[in-house]
C-alpha cells in the first residue's frame, strides 16, 4: 500500500483536500486530531505534558487546549518542547494505523510532516498551497482569532514556499483552480502506482 503525506501551512485547506480524498474512499489519518486524542489517552504522554507545562494542562483529566495554546503560541521554545513530546507518540500511532489499512493507498494529513521527520516513511508528499492573505483570512474566520495571532502561528511553521518545494505534488487551493479536479488527477496516479507495486 502507498503511504501518502498531505501537508500545508495553517489555513491552506489541508482538511478540505483530505475530505475530498475521503469521499473517494481513501482512508485519512489526521495527525492533529490524533495528537489531541493521544494527549488525553496516552498516560505516559499526559505525565510528560504535566511535568513540562504544569497541572493547568489538564482540567478534570481532560486536556486544557486553550491553556496549552496560550503557552506554546507565544513561546517558540515551549512549542518545540510540546512537539518533541507529541510527535513521537503521533508518529507511532500513525504507523500502527497505516498497517491496518487495506485501500490501495492511505493518507497522513499533518501540518508538520517535514518538521517532525515523519516524511521519511512516506512514499509521496502532497502540499496544499494557498496565498498568505487567503490563509490568514481563513484561519481568522475558522479559529475566531486576530490577524496578529495567525501571523504568530505562521512564524512557527516552515516557510510555505520552501515547504512546497519539498513536496512531490502541489494542490493549489487559491480559489482560482478547482481542487476536486486536482485531487482526482492525483487519485488516478496513486491508484496506477499502487497497482504497479
Amino acid at each position: 500500500m502507498l503511504r501518502i503525506g498531505l501537508t500545508g501551512g495553517i489555513g491552506s485547506g489541508k482538511t478540505t483536500v483530505a475530505k475530498v480524498f475521503e469521499t473517494l474512499g481513501i482512508p485519512v489519518y489526521y495527525a492533529d486530531i490524533a495528537g489531541k486524542r493521544l494527549m488525553n489517552e496516552d498516560e505516559e504522554l499526559k505525565e510528560a505534558v504535566i511535568k513540562n507545562f504544569g497541572s493547568e494542562s489538564y482540567t478534570d483529566g481532560k486536556l486544557n487546549s486553550a491553556y496549552i495554546a496560550s503557552v506554546v503560541f507565544t513561546d517558540k521554545e515551549k512549542l518545540e518542547l510540546l512537539n518533541s513530546l507529541v510527535h513521537p507518540a503521533t508518529i507511532r500511532d500513525a504507523q500502527v494505523w497505516m498497517g491496518l489499512q487495506t485501500a490501495p493507498y492511505a493518507i497522513k494529513e499533518a501540518a508538520l510532516i517535514f518538521e517532525s521527520g515523519s516524511g521519511a516513511e512516506l512514499d509521496f508528499i502532497i502540499g496544499v498551497y494557498a496565498p498568505q492573505a487567503l490563509r490568514i483570512k481563513r484561519t481568522m474566520e475558522r479559529d475566531k482569532i486576530s490577524r496578529e495571532e495567525v501571523i504568530k502561528r505562521m512564524h512557527n511553521q516552515v516557510d510555505e514556499e520552501l515547504k512546497m518545494k519539498l513536496c512531490d505534488f502541489v494542490i493549489y487551493n487559491d480559489e482560482q483552480q478547482l481542487v476536486i479536479a486536482q485531487v482526482l488527477e492525483l487519485h488516478e496516479r496513486f491508484l496506477k502506482e499502487a497497482q504497479q507495486r
